[in-house]
C-alpha cells in the first residue's frame, strides 16, 4: 500500500449512452439504451435517466423495455466509441507512463510515475475538465493508495464527481462493502461465502485468513483476505496484451440449417480477421464457439503450425471445427476467435491459402444473407432490394443534412434532422426506406474543433462533485458491468 493517494481510476459516465445523448440533442436529459435490439439482445449501457427505473447494463433488453418503454433504444456505434476513447486515453497518457487501460472508458493511472504526486486532488480536476472540454462528456476520478481503493473511489463519485480516499481509512471503508466488491470475488465465490454466513468485508476479516483458505483453498482464501484488509500491491500495468481476439453473434431466431450455420462462420471469420489485421497481430490458434439451443456451450479449438491472419486459413479451420459438432435442434450462438497472438506471420501457411481465399470469398459474396456487419450497424447490404436502417445509425439526406435514425418499419424510415452542436432538438422527416437521397454517412464530431463544449451536452444527471476523506457517503448512481 502507498502512503499517498496516487493511483487514479477513471470511470466514464455511462459511456455508450452518454456519447449517444451529446450527438443527439434530442435525447439529451431523457433515458436512452444501447445494446442488441433484438428479441436475445442485451443491454450495454443504461443512462441514469433510464437507471432511475431499474435498467443496466446486462439486462435481457426486453426486460428493459417492459420497465422503461419510453426510453430511446439504439445499437451501439463502436466506431464511435474507439474515437472517443482514443481522446480520453490520449489525455491520461498525458499523466504517466503507466496507464492500464480496462475497457474502451476506464483505466487505472499511476500518477507516482507520471512525477506529478504533489497534489493528486488536483490532477484529477483538472483531468476531468481536459475531458469535457475535449468530448464534451464527463467522468468520474478515485484517488487511493491502490487499485482497489481507487476503483471503489471511481463508484462513488459517479456521476461527474472524484473521491479520495486517504491512506489509513481502508478498513473502516472497506466493512461495510459486500463481499462482491473485492477482486476475485464472483457470484459462485459469494455464494460460497454466503453459505458460511459471510456477507461483508468486515465478516471476511473476522472469519480470518485459515477459515477462508479451508473454504476457498489455499491460494484464493490467502488473496480474498488480504483485499479484505485493503492491501492491494497489484502495480499498474501498462499496454496489456490481448490474450485473443474474438467475435460472436446471437442470433433472434435459433439456426438449424447447417448451410446457413456455415455461411454465418465464414462470416464471423472474416470479422475476426478484419479486427486480427487491424491490431497488427496474427495468431496460431483458432476457436470456435457454439452455444445451442438449450444453452449447453461448447468450445472447439486447433493450433496451426505457426502464427497467421490468412482469411481462407481462419475461415478453413473454423468450418472444419464446424463439422465435428452437433448442432441438431438449433445454435443461438456462435464465435470464432483467434488465440496464441503473435506479431508476425508465416507466410503461405498452405500453398492454397490465396486460391481458397479468392474461392470462399466469391461464394461468400454471392449466397450470404442477413444482418450487415458490426463494424457498421445498421448499413444498408450491397445489391439487397431494401435497405436495412437500424434506430440511432448516422445518416445524411441531401435536402435536410445530418440525422439519425429514430425507426424504421414498413417500408418507412423516421430521420431526425440535429446536430451535435444544437441547442435545441432538431425535426422529424419519413421517408422510403428506398429513398435514393438518404445515404448512410459518418458520424459528426461530438465537439467541433473550432467549438467548445457548452454545458448544454452534458446530461442534467450528471452534477459535479467532489469528495474526500475515507470515501464517506456514495454516489447516487453506481456504473452497471460494461458490455462484453
Amino acid at each position: 500500500m502507498r502512503s499517498a493517494p496516487t493511483i487514479l481510476h477513471l470511470d466514464m459516465d455511462a459511456f455508450f449512452a452518454a456519447v449517444e445523448q451529446a450527438a443527439k440533442p434530442s435525447l439529451r436529459g431523457k433515458p436512452v439504451v444501447v445494446g442488441g435490439l433484438g428479441p436475445r439482445g442485451v443491454v450495454a449501457t443504461a443512462s441514469y435517466e433510464a437507471r432511475v427505473h431499474g435498467v443496466h447494463s446486462a439486462m435481457a433488453m426486453a426486460h428493459a423495455r417492459r420497465l422503461c418503454p419510453n426510453a430511446a433504444y439504439l445499437v451501439p456505434r463502436f466506431a464511435v466509441y474507439r474515437q472517443i476513447s482514443d481522446v480520453v486515453m490520449e489525455l491520461l497518457s498525458r499523466l504517466s507512463p503507466l496507464v492500464e487501460p480496462l475497457s474502451l472508458d476506464e483505466a487505472f493511472v499511476d500518477l507516482e510515475a507520471g512525477g506529478i504526486a504533489d497534489d493528486p486532488r488536483a490532477v484529477g480536476e483538472r483531468l476531468r475538465s481536459d475531458i469535457r472540454a475535449a468530448t464534451g462528456l464527463t467522468g468520474s476520478v478515485g484517488l487511493a493508495g491502490s487499485k482497489l481503493l481507487a476503483k471503489i473511489a471511481s463508484e462513488r463519485a459517479k456521476p461527474d464527481g472524484l473521491v479520495v480516499i486517504e491512506p489509513g481509512t481502508e478498513r473502516e471503508l472497506l466493512a461495510p462493502l459486500q463481499v462482491r466488491t473485492l477482486p476475485g470475488v464472483g457470484p459462485a465465490t459469494a455464494e460460497h461465502l454466503r453459505r458460511a454466513g459471510i456477507l461483508t468485508v468486515g465478516e471476511v476479516v473476522e472469519a480470518g485468513e485459515a477459515e477462508l483458505v479451508r473454504l476457498l483453498g489455499k491460494a484464493h482464501g490467502a488473496h480474498v483476505h488480504q483485499m479484505a484488509l485493503g492491501i492491494d500491491e497489484r502495480p499498474v500495468v501498462a499496454d496489456r496484451e490481448s490474450k485473443s481476439i474474438s467475435v460472436e453473434d446471437t442470433f433472434d431466431v435459433d439456426l438449424t440449417d447447417r448451410v446457413r450455420v456455415r455461411l454465418e462462420v465464414d462470416r464471423l471469420a472474416d470479422r475476426c480477421v478484419r479486427r486480427l489485421r487491424s491490431a497488427g497481430r496474427s495468431g496460431r490458434t483458432v476457436v470456435l464457439k457454439v452455444r445451442r439451443y438449450d444453452f449447453t456451450t461448447l468450445t472447439r479449438s486447433e493450433t496451426l503450425r505457426a502464427p497467421t491472419d490468412d482469411l481462407a486459413v481462419v475461415r478453413e479451420t473454423a468450418a472444419r471445427l464446424l463439422e465435428a459438432v452437433d448442432i441438431t435442434g438449433g445454435v443461438r450462438l456462435l464465435g470464432v476467435g483467434v488465440a496464441g497472438l503473435a506479431d508476425y506471420t508465416q507466410e503461405d501457411l498452405f500453398a492454397q491459402a490465396a486460391e481458397r481465399e479468392e474461392e470462399a470469398a466469391g461464394a461468400l459474396e454471392g449466397t450470404s444473407e442477413g444482418a450487415p456487419e458490426a463494424s457498421a450497424p445498421g448499413a444498408p447490404e450491397p445489391g439487397a432490394v431494401e435497405r436495412r436502417w437500424m434506430p440511432g445509425q448516422d445518416v445524411r439526406h441531401s435536402e435536410y443534412g445530418a440525422g439519425w435514425v429514430q425507426g424504421s418499419g414498413v417500408g418507412r424510415v423516421t430521420v431526425r434532422f440535429e446536430e451535435p452542436g444544437s441547442a435545441a432538438p432538431g425535426r422529424v422527416r419519413t421517408f422510403a426506406v428506398g429513398d435514393p437521397e438518404l445515404e448512410p454517412s459518418e458520424p459528426l464530431p461530438l465537439v467541433p474543433p473550432d467549438q467548445p463544449p457548452s454545458r448544454c451536452q452534458l446530461s442534467p444527471a450528471s452534477v459535479p462533485k467532489s469528495r474526500s476523506g475515507g470515501g464517506s457517503g456514495t454516489g447516487p448512481d453506481r456504473e452497471g458491468p460494461l458490455m462484453p
